[in-house]
């Protein structure tokens, strides 16, 4: 699978072929702090003034390396296809080489960051359902009013949680069709592309 870089990303890697091996490997080096502990704008400064550029140019530089190294580890892409995509920039032997490096390198690191990145949801532990009918008031002799009394139990991180939901049998049954349909929508093609993304 290649990846399809977008016009403003490769305008951001289009520095990298201007500056040294040396640094384009410090790149690489400041593109995974980027990760670990988010962005510095006294590194890009620093780096800035020793390259002779804007900051904003070392930042875009940072930012493009970034996004090609976290892309290519979430697609876990094989050596031959990001050898290919990184082709298509027109960078020197050495430079393309050097970036499969830094990729080779810097893989198994930067899925473990994003695997901590992602949010911790709840999971489903069990569900409990009343169904309530109201046959009738002291102002309405003859009323049908049914409620559907749900008691969700969740798990996370260990803790269970409960929360308990209250609506009529019209709300719940849109609910289910709204659900069936995503269910079916998630049997597509490109559901299962961006799903395989996404891990």
């Amino acid at each position: 699978m290649l990846l399809d870089l977008s016009e403003e990303h490769k305008e951001h890697l289009a520095f990298l072929p201007q500056v040294d091996s040396t640094v384009v490997a410090e790149f690489g080096r400041i593109a995974v702090e980027f990760l670990r502990r988010g962005s510095n704008p006294k590194i890009y400064e620093g780096a800035a003034r020793k390259l002779n550029v804007s900051s904003d140019t070392v930042q875009h530089g940072v930012e493009g390396l970034t996004y090609l190294l976290t892309e290519s580890s979430k697609l876990m892409i094989s050596e031959l296809d990001f050898q290919d995509s990184v082709f298509v920039l027109g960078f020197s032997e050495e430079l393309n080489k050097l970036l499969l490096q830094l990729y080779l390198d810097n893989r198994k690191e930067i899925r473990t960051i994003l695997s901590e990145l992602a949010p911790d949801l709840p999971s489903y532990h069990s569900l409990e359902w009343r169904l309530d009918v109201q046959l009738a008031s002291r102002s309405l002799r003859q009323q049908i009013k049914p409620s559907v009394t749900i008691k969700l139990h969740l798990n996370q991180n260990g803790d269970h949680s409960t929360k308990v939901l209250q609506t009529d049998p019209a709300t719940l049954l849109h609910l289910v069709q709204q659900l069936e349909q995503a269910l079916e929508e998630m049997k597509t093609n490109h559901c299962r592309r961006v799903v395989r993304s996404i891990k």
